[in-house]
């Protein structure tokens, strides 16, 4: 089973132009452009295409998909991490901003939520974790693209090369692990999995176990 995760193309909130509603970010005319040029780079038609319910990844699939009319396309919960209640969202960065990522990534507390409206750390890793559990459930030779979110496909990323870890333990390596394999505008990660295993390109070193301090 083959699974290709891509990120949406470049959104207006990437250049610092919000919008209402954390789910209705659109791309920017360089995203759309290069939603087009990622269809056209396709070899060959998938078996299944996913695409995240947010605006800017369906826009961002939206190319693809009209040149591959014939395949099933599906609506799965691959959105971004909703990190603070979208309740908070009035078309910029919250206020709260700063103090919602210091208790997320200073405390590590993988259990805490900002509101009714936003995920815990362990909420956002089990979504990952039902994503590549829906996948190894598809039949030997299924080819899937899917179209999603920067922190979304590092959570999967993460999961897949370090499947030990506790939640607590990759919420303390989350920021650093990203920001050191940030996944850009467009691009795809290449996942198999072979029935028992799941592996992943590029690879990457094992994280650093935190420093203290």
């Amino acid at each position: 089973m083959q699974a290709t995760f891509i990120r949406h193309g470049q959104s207006t909130a990437n250049v610092g132009i919000f919008t209402p509603g954390f789910a209705e970010i659109p791309l920017t005319q360089l995203g759309e452009q290069q939603a087009a040029e990622l269809a056209t780079t396709w070899t060959a038609a998938p078996s299944l295409i996913a695409v995240s319910p947010y605006l800017r990844a369906q826009r961002t699939a939206a190319p693809t998909i009209a040149r591959f009319p014939a395949v099933p396309v599906e609506t799965w919960p691959i959105h971004e991490f909703t990190l603070w209640d979208p309740a908070f969202w009035d078309g910029g960065i919250p206020e709260s901003h700063p103090e919602v990522r210091a208790r997320f990534w200073s405390d590590a507390d993988p259990d805490y939520r900002h509101g009714a409206g936003a995920e815990s750390f362990s909420m956002f890793m089990d979504r990952a974790r039902a994503t590549l559990q829906r996948l190894e459930a598809l039949p030997d030779g299924t080819t899937v693209m899917l179209f999603s979110h920067g922190h979304f496909i590092q959570a999967m990323r993460f999961q897949i090369l370090f499947p030990e870890l506790t939640d607590k333990a990759r919420m303390e390596q989350f920021i650093e692990f990203d920001e050191a394999r940030w996944v850009r505008n467009a691009q795809c990660i290449q996942a198999a999995f072979d029935g028992a295993l799941w592996s992943i390109e590029p690879g990457e070193p094992k994280p650093a176990a935190r420093r203290s301090g």
